[in-house]
């Protein structure tokens, strides 16, 4: 009896987050929110996504509920034990919710290294527009609607905040500010610095450029480094103990011979 009455409102709690996570976002109650996190927040805005805050927080807890509700199901029946279902169910749904925190610090890093692969490129195409005579409005406009990819994006908010009459310092001071890269901060605040003070952009240009492909050999050949440690597990561990067994194995078998 006490299994039926736990399951019944664990059951009705798994429906009422399923349903949650299918309403539309206006529709959602508005008690349902969590407090404030500035790091979610600025995590979220580094990715263009900081409209969605209330509805990853909400999704976030959802999801934890909902795991910590499935294992409660699965554990009471399994174990029949009440106590140790909600321990571990409470450490199940407290993992789920980090997990899904861990999982948008990852989101951000890869959209991070996007950037900066795509950033040389942008660059050179930036240098040429340049070179052509294109202010270096226009020539934003034109790369970011020519280009695919995340930088592009963040040349197309740049060229609408502009056109909406951001100043273009201000414009770009808010790219470098929202894409936490050390590239795009450095780039940005040359940029800025330069047609503050009436320098020529091309050449500023030219030595970013050439400063984001050493950045990107310099990161391969970490990575080559990295892989060839990695790679050298399977030859230790692996492949070096089962050549040494076959080299080994008939002398053994000789001695047990001799021995018997």
């Amino acid at each position: 009896m006490a299994i039926r009455e736990l399951l019944v409102p664990t059951l009705f709690s798994i429906a009422a987050a399923i349903l949650l996570l299918d309403l539309p976002e206006f529709t959602k109650p508005k008690f349902f929110t969590l407090s404030e996190n500035p790091k979610v927040r600025s995590r979220l805005a580094a990715i263009g996504r900081e409209s969605e805050y209330e509805k990853f927080r909400i999704d976030q807890l959802t999801h934890s509920i909902i795991a910590a509700a499935c294992v409660t199901c699965v554990s009471v029946v399994a174990t029949k034990n009440l106590l140790t279902s909600c321990l571990f169910a409470g450490g199940v749904g407290t993992l789920a919710f980090f997990m899904i925190d861990r999982g948008l610090s990852g989101e951000v890093k890869r959209y991070q290294r996007r950037i900066e692969s795509e950033f040389s490129s942008i660059i050179e195409m930036l240098t040429l527009a340049l070179s052509a005579g294109e202010t270096p409005i226009s020539a934003l406009a034109r790369i970011s609607e020519r280009s695919h990819g995340n930088l592009s994006g963040e040349l197309k908010v740049v060229v609408k905040s502009v056109r909406m009459g951001t100043p273009f310092h201000v414009a770009l001071d808010a790219l470098g500010r929202r894409v936490d890269s050390v590239v795009i901060r450095r780039f940005v605040d040359a940029l800025i610095t330069a047609m503050l003070r009436g320098a020529p952009l091309i050449d500023v240009l030219q030595r970013h450029a050439a400063e984001v492909r050493l950045v990107e050999r310099n990161h391969l050949m970490d990575k080559a480094g990295k892989a060839e440690i990695s790679m050298m597990i399977p030859v230790v561990f692996l492949i070096l103990p089962i050549s040494i067994l076959f080299a080994l194995w008939p002398s053994l078998t000789h001695l047990n011979l001799f021995a018997a």
